[in-house]
């Protein structure tokens, strides 16, 4: 079931197992509120279930540019067009965000964002990559630390 997020009224719906849902549904309201004031699009997510061609494609790019597998629980994804961008994110139960901006067009920015919910470690995976990660406050989500790498390949 598509689940419309709200960033008015956080809400941890879907993201109860998380050890750090709280923080985890503050991420994803911030996402929605993002998009809603920048494109004025309605952010909604699904269970994995429901769109696993979503994290299917997500995990082609990580896997294909950086080797990387993630291994905690994604819980939710989302995927959608907006002004010429495709975005897919997906939000796992350790309480990393995935997202990746793909510019439809040739030469477009094409980007793989990494954010860490309030409260959690750097997962494994990433430390071992060696991603650093910079600090943002949000009112929402309280402290979120994110990093990203630059896609190189057509997808």
């Amino acid at each position: 079931m598509t689940y419309i997020v709200d960033f008015e009224k956080v809400s941890t719906a879907g993201l109860e197992s998380s050890p750090v849902a709280q923080a985890l549904a503050g991420l994803r309201a911030n996402e929605a509120r993002y998009f809603k004031n920048k494109y004025d699009h309605v952010f909604a997510v699904s269970q994995v279930s429901e769109a696993p061609e979503t994290l299917d494609w997500v995990n082609r790019i990580l896997a294909d540019e950086r080797d990387l597998v993630i291994s905690a629980r994604p819980l939710e994804v989302t995927s959608f067009e907006v002004a010429g961008i495709r975005m897919a994110y997906v939000f796992y139960e350790s309480g990393l965000s995935i997202n990746v901006m793909y510019t439809i067009e040739d030469q477009g920015k094409r980007a793989v964002g990494f954010k860490l919910s309030e409260g959690m470690e750097v997962p494994e995976e990433l430390a071992a990559a060696g991603f650093k990660f910079a600090r943002q406050k949000s009112k929402l989500a309280g402290v979120i630390r994110g990093s990203f790498f630059v896609i190189k390949g057509e997808y």
